[in-house]
């Protein structure tokens, strides 16, 4: 959020409509990163909460799917990112629900 899209190693000066997207996202990701770790304390009886926060990123891996598709394959970081926001969250919300499950009973 502070360093823009610095990390992409572009040349100066890039758009400032590049610069704000960056900002915003990174604003939206710290916020529901702030999000999930809310949860920690009683994880299985926050799972509206979790499962909400999961759906976010979750759309965020599909139009990150939609990018390769569409553009190609991009650097290893983004697909690593595919992958947690395909793969792991979806797991993450399968282990909150058994856990809710277990509490349950």
């Amino acid at each position: 959020m502070f360093l823009g899209p610095d990390f992409l190693r572009l040349d100066p000066p890039w758009p400032a409509d590049l610069d704000s997207h960056f900002r915003f996202l990174s604003g939206v990701f710290a916020a529901v990163g702030v999000g999930f770790y809310s949860t920690v304390p009683d994880i299985e009886r926050k799972g509206a909460r979790f499962r909400l926060l999961a759906a976010l990123v979750i759309a965020g891996g599909v139009g990150r799917l939609l990018s390769l598709v569409v553009m190609g394959s991009p650097s290893a970081g983004h697909l690593a990112g595919l992958a947690m926001e395909l793969l792991v969250v979806p797991l993450l919300v399968l282990w909150q629900w058994r856990l809710a499950a277990v509490e349950r009973k």
